[in-house]
């Protein structure tokens, strides 16, 4: 079964709204391991927009089950990994400025930087991820700098998922066969939802986990974060 890891930002994005800690991140990391995820996402940004560096040690002890930050490699960000070495760290090209990630990394034009990085990250004994778009080179790319894991962008498969899924998803299943023939686990994630997720997850072979924020906390609005959590599970089933 695909493993579903909840990202936390946009708990922490409210929370952050009214200066307090309300809601409580660390709780609310620890009931949807209760309610079901086999996993907590973060994605600290260097404005703090959300998730805060300092949410970060206060979380590594309580994450039972898999604990993924992610974001940025600048040397901040690495030594907030390092000092609080996760289960998995995703490695995502977004500046400073960006909303939100929106497409993944030249493993090509990079490689001698993410060589450096996934060197610095194995020897704290932490699993790679590195966030790519649906190319095979760039997924050949991971591989060669020695990434564990590629996590492919899904923005652009969700975009064209109502008016046309077989084509969205058409790149992500070659990639994927590719991955797997070359040895290269494989996580998905952004704009992953209630409505393309079971289509998305069969379609790609030896989908490992997905990392879903946004729309799972949007839902859990009204369905409840339990329900919610377990309504992603049956998804993934």
């Amino acid at each position: 079964m695909t493993r579903l890891s909840v990202n936390i930002n946009k708990v922490a994005l409210i929370r952050n709204s009214r200066g307090g800690n309300l809601p409580d991140l660390v709780q609310v990391a620890k009931d949807c391991e209760a309610f079901g995820a086999q996993g907590i996402t973060v994605h600290p940004r260097p404005d703090e927009r959300h998730v805060r560096y300092s949410d970060v040690p206060a979380l590594l002890p309580i994450v039972h089950t898999e604990f993924n930050i992610e974001g940025n490699p600048n040397e901040q960000f690495l030594k907030l990994v390092l000092d609080n070495p996760p289960a998995q760290c995703t490695l995502v090209p977004d500046g400073p400025g960006v909303l939100t990630s929106d497409q993944g990394w030249d493993t090509i034009g990079q490689a001698d930087f993410l060589t450096d990085v996934v060197a610095k990250l194995h020897a704290a004994g932490i699993r790679v991820s590195i966030f790519v778009d649906a190319e095979e080179k760039f997924v050949e790319g991971a591989k060669k700098v020695g990434a564990d894991r590629i996590e492919f962008y899904t923005g652009h498969f969700a975009q064209q998922f109502c008016s046309n899924p077989e084509k969205a998803v058409a790149p992500h299943r070659q990639c994927a066969q590719l991955a797997n023939n070359i040895g290269i686990g494989i996580n998905a994630g952004h704009d992953l939802n209630l409505d393309n997720l079971h289509f998305y997850q069969q379609e790609v072979p030896d989908l490992l986990e997905v990392s879903i924020g946004h729309a799972l906390i949007s839902d859990a609005l009204y369905f409840g974060l339990q329900n919610t959590i377990q309504m992603y599970l049956n998804k993934l089933r």
